[in-house]
């Protein structure tokens, strides 16, 4: 390694000297000269050379073995000695601080050149190997980490999406035995109608974890205003609230701006931030709801009296699958995707959030900040996904001498979406195939068809396919609502592109259903 530092220890002049020119003439360069083990020491750690050549037998209190057992220790620099002769004993002990190598005096420019050479090489695959080595039990400890936080999350996963099934199963049971009282009717039908919707939920927070890694969660944007979407997000709370006694407080401006951005993620972000203000607060807290314009930014901040966060865990609020304590001993449920869902939400509207605590047992704080927009006219997308209606116009919409073909190929889901239009005055044909809902085209002519997405076979991309190559007095042109489970952006706009006017996602609610019907079928405008 032509140009090495070497650092020459020699108390013999003339000896150093010749040592010095024959490493010039080798291409090294001489980085100091020392004559005791002391000064080897000093020089060492001043140049920090890349090799040192000491002789064994140097005069003084500490020889060249001790020193250059301090240097190896404290520097990590590689060491060759030079030596005329020794004894038996001091070659042993030499042995034990691992020298790079021995040069023998008198020795010859390539005989020094060689060892030289051989000692470089030797420490640097050593510290090439120790460099992988430590890559190698990083990325396993990694990995370790990551397998027991992905464990820890699976774990979570079953205790979460089996605890709402208990009293759904269990109070199903109890309704079909009978012997029930009315109040105990209705307790039981307010709790499984409670317990399916907090599983929908863990559902959607599997599903927008699924989309952000694979880097397919989008959003729709359009001009928002954001107290109505603060105001549905603290309304779908109140419920969780009310069961522990926690009093929800908004302050909202409502002079401040609309801002542009997918009023349902919006909404999620908000939900999500309040849901887990009322999960970490305990029985008779306090949550309160703040919007304000911070110009550029509309400012969202909600804050409780809950647990806090520890100054260690606050830098891991956002990330996924932590919550402080995820053993079974662990006091609040959840699959710890709540922050992280809405951390990333937030990244894609153009912004950050922020978490903030004083520690433990005194509350948090969470900021988030979205830019304002002057607000534009904009008319709704005609696919737009159907949400939870804002007013009650659905409980008055009728559907009575609707003809409606709905096509899925699970048998609940076609007996409920049936039974429901039904109960609005509609006319139902439930299949469960694109080829029995194709000739059921014909005979059964529908005015609207809902159909279900994936079906085995022929899904309902494909059968929308079929309907819309018809001639118009075949049924070509029949409104079509879709209906999946996959309720991303892209997935809205793939159902419009195949021809479908509407998209409701599933689970479905009867109301959202019968809205996109009474919009097709020309009976709402």
């Amino acid at each position: 390694m032509t140009g090495a530092r070497i650092l020459i220890v020699e108390d013999e002049k003339i000896v150093s000297e010749d040592i010095k020119d024959s490493l010039k003439n080798l291409g090294y360069d001489v980085a100091a000269v020392a004559s005791s083990a002391d000064e080897a020491m000093e020089k060492a750690a001043e140049t920090r050379p890349d090799l040192v050549l000491i002789d064994i037998m140097l005069k003084g209190e500490m020889n060249g073995i001790g020193a250059a057992e301090q240097i190896r220790t404290r520097f990590d620099i590689p060491v060759v000695y030079l030596t005329a002769y020794a004894d038996e004993k001091t070659l042993s002990r030499a042995k034990l601080t691992e020298p790079y190598g021995y040069i023998l005096k008198p020795f010859e420019e390539r005989e020094l050149h060689t060892t030289i050479e051989i000692a470089l090489y030797k420490h640097r695959m050593e510290k090439e190997r120790a460099h992988l080595l430590a890559r190698e039990q990083a990325a396993r400890a990694g990995a370790e980490a990551a397998s027991r936080v992905r464990d820890e999350f699976l774990s979570i996963i079953s205790h979460e999406l089996r605890t709402p099934l208990t009293p759904v199963l269990g109070w199903a049971r109890l309704l079909r035995e009978g012997g029930l009282d009315e109040a105990t009717r209705d307790h039981a039908l307010e709790s499984i109608e409670r317990n399916a919707q907090l599983q929908t939920r863990l559902i959607e927070g599997i599903l927008d974890f699924s989309r952000i890694l694979m880097g397919q969660l989008r959003i729709d944007v359009r001009p928002v205003k954001l107290v109505r979407i603060i105001e549905a997000a603290i309304d779908s709370i109140r419920p969780a609230a009310a069961t522990k006694a926690i009093k929800i407080e908004s302050v909202l401006d409502p002079a401040v701006s609309d801002i542009t951005g997918d009023p349902a993620r919006l909404q999620q972000i908000v939900w999500n931030l309040l849901s887990n203000a009322v999960k970490f607060t305990p029985k008779g807290g306090r949550v309160e709801v703040r919007l304000e314009s911070a110009d550029p930014y509309a400012r969202i901040t909600v804050s409780d009296t809950g647990v806090g966060i520890s100054r260690e865990f606050l830098p891991h609020v956002f990330d996924y699958f932590r919550q402080a304590n995820a053993s079974t001993t662990r006091r609040y449920e959840g699959l710890g995707l709540g922050l992280s869902i809405v951390r990333h939400l937030v990244e894609l509207h153009g912004r950050t959030v922020e978490a903030q605590s004083p520690g433990e047992g005194r509350g948090a704080t969470f900021i988030v900040n979205l830019p304002l927009s002057k607000p534009r006219p904009q008319t709704a997308a005609p696919g737009a996904q159907m949400g939870k209606l804002a007013t009650d116009y659905w409980r008055s919409a009728t559907l009575k001498g609707l003809r409606v073909l709905i096509v899925d190929d699970d048998i609940d889901s076609r007996e409920l979406i049936s039974v429901a239009l039904e109960q609005y005055g509609a006319e139902t044909m439930a299949v469960a195939s694109a080829a029995e809902a194709f000739d059921a085209l014909q005979k059964f002519k529908p005015d609207v068809l809902v159909c279900d997405i994936g079906m085995p076979g022929e899904d309902g991309y494909d059968l929308i396919k079929r309907v819309r190559a018809l001639e118009l007095d075949q049924g070509g042109g029949t409104p079509a609502i879709a209906l999946t489970a996959f309720a991303g952006v892209e997935d809205r706009q793939r159902a419009i592109s195949a021809g479908y006017q509407m998209h409701v996602a599933k689970p479905v609610e009867p109301e959202s259903l019968v809205e996109a019907i009474t919009i097709l079928s020309g009976r709402k405008s």
